[in-house]
């Protein structure tokens, strides 16, 4: 069976170039999800990777919608031949099927993770000159209306922070950033 992975990492993202590839292969089943790529712990590639059997073949658009890092795609590959599943993707024109296939996936994986490590240092090499520059003083405090009342919910254990993120329309990490902030200014 042809069963395709489709991945973008936020909402705004488009998924559209790849959904084309789908088609473009005629992808029978197609696991679709709006998430970071950080690590493999993602719904839909863990429903998809429960899903395949032997002799499928997944498709993919490109190597980073499966994989960040090196390991993380050499650990999904590994699996994927342990199933006895393959793997192709469009734009570098790679099917692990074959030899040169496997060969050439290991390098572009390495490749892909030294191009994101270097862009990330650079990245952080740029935001430490502005700060001594006095240019960059990093985000804007998120202002939070009744965390105090919500958080009083969630330390008596009427809410749980899934809920009290829900509640006051924020992220997971905002909201540990938020109570780990809290706390300490009780602590002082």
């Amino acid at each position: 069976m042809k069963v395709g992975y489709v991945r973008v990492s936020t909402v705004e993202q488009n998924e559209a170039r790849q959904l084309e590839t789908m088609r473009k292969f005629e992808v029978e089943k197609v696991f679709e999800e709006k998430v970071s790529g950080k690590d493999t712990q993602r719904q839909q590639l863990k429903d998809m990777l429960e899903f395949v059997r032997e002799g499928d073949t997944i498709y993919i658009h490109d190597l980073s919608r499966l994989a960040r890092s090196t390991k993380d795609l050499l650990y999904l590959i590994e699996t994927l031949n342990k199933k006895g599943v393959g793997l192709v993707s469009n734009k570098e024109d790679i099917d692990t099927q074959t030899p040169t296939g496997r060969l050439l996936l290991t390098v572009i994986a390495a490749i892909n993770t030294f191009e994101r490590e270097n862009l990330l240092e650079r990245q952080r090499e740029g935001i430490e000159l502005a700060k001594k520059r006095g240019v960059y003083k990093g985000r804007t405090p998120k202002k939070v209306d009744k965390f105090d009342e919500y958080y009083a919910l969630y330390s008596t254990r009427k809410i749980t922070k899934t809920r009290m993120a829900q509640e006051l329309n924020i992220s997971r990490p905002t909201l540990d950033k938020l109570i780990k902030k809290h706390i300490d200014a009780l602590n002082c």
